[in-house]
């Protein structure tokens, strides 16, 4: 009779019972991952960049707030449009191998199961966007002198951008530091070339 060692026993368990944690993919987690945090980063720096560029030629609050709230309804109309093209053009790439892979015509989409849903994409690009965008909007409403309105808005861009940045690592089992730094950086560099740029055109006389 083979006696099989308790040590030997614990530890096979305690390695059965951390597999399933272990064996978790999160690049399932990837599609609608990619879609909100590219939604709401892009709200967040279009929106901002807007501000920044019409605040760099014109100081009244007026004309900041109205266009970064066009900014917004055009930006979340146009990822909500781009990412309903885009999965559903995926959508039909891989209905069609199905229907080669089964030898049937007859495979309606709403009988397959874990298929990229266009729909939810679209919505959630428009809504991630959206709320993105609502960061610098709500920043500079309540703030009428300038400079304190430029300052706030840009502390508050930063903030965001950094809790974007660690969410999708968090999400993703991504490097935060390295996902954070990067998405700050990337959004600060895009609000200075857009206010740097604006202002030159300004100071040359065209606005």
């Amino acid at each position: 009779m083979t006696t099989i060692p308790v040590n030997s026993m614990v530890h096979h368990q305690t390695t059965l019972e951390l597999e399933p944690k272990d064996l978790f993919d999160y690049s399932k987690r990837s599609q609608w991952l990619r879609a909100a945090v590219l939604g709401a980063n892009d709200g967040l720096v279009s929106t901002a960049s807007l501000m920044m560029g019409v605040g760099a030629v014109k100081q009244d609050i007026k004309a900041m707030i109205l266009t970064g709230f066009a900014g917004l309804v055009a930006g979340a109309c146009s990822m909500a449009i781009g990412e309903f093209v885009s999965v559903y053009s995926q959508l039909d790439i891989e209905v069609a191998q199905l229907k080669r892979d089964f030898n049937r015509r007859d495979i309606e989409v709403a009988e397959t199961d874990g298929l990229p849903n266009p729909w939810q994409a679209a919505a959630a690009s428009a809504l991630a966007f959206s709320l993105g965008a609502m960061v610098p909007l709500l920043a500079a409403s309540f703030i009428k002198p300038y400079k304190v309105r430029i300052l706030v808005m840009a502390g508050a861009v930063t903030a965001a951008l950094a809790v974007f940045g660690w969410l999708g690592a968090a999400l993703g089992r991504a490097p935060a530091v390295k996902s954070t730094i990067r998405v700050v950086v990337g959004g600060w560099m895009a609000m200075a070339i857009t206010y740097g740029l604006t202002r030159l055109i300004g100071a040359k006389g065209l606005h």
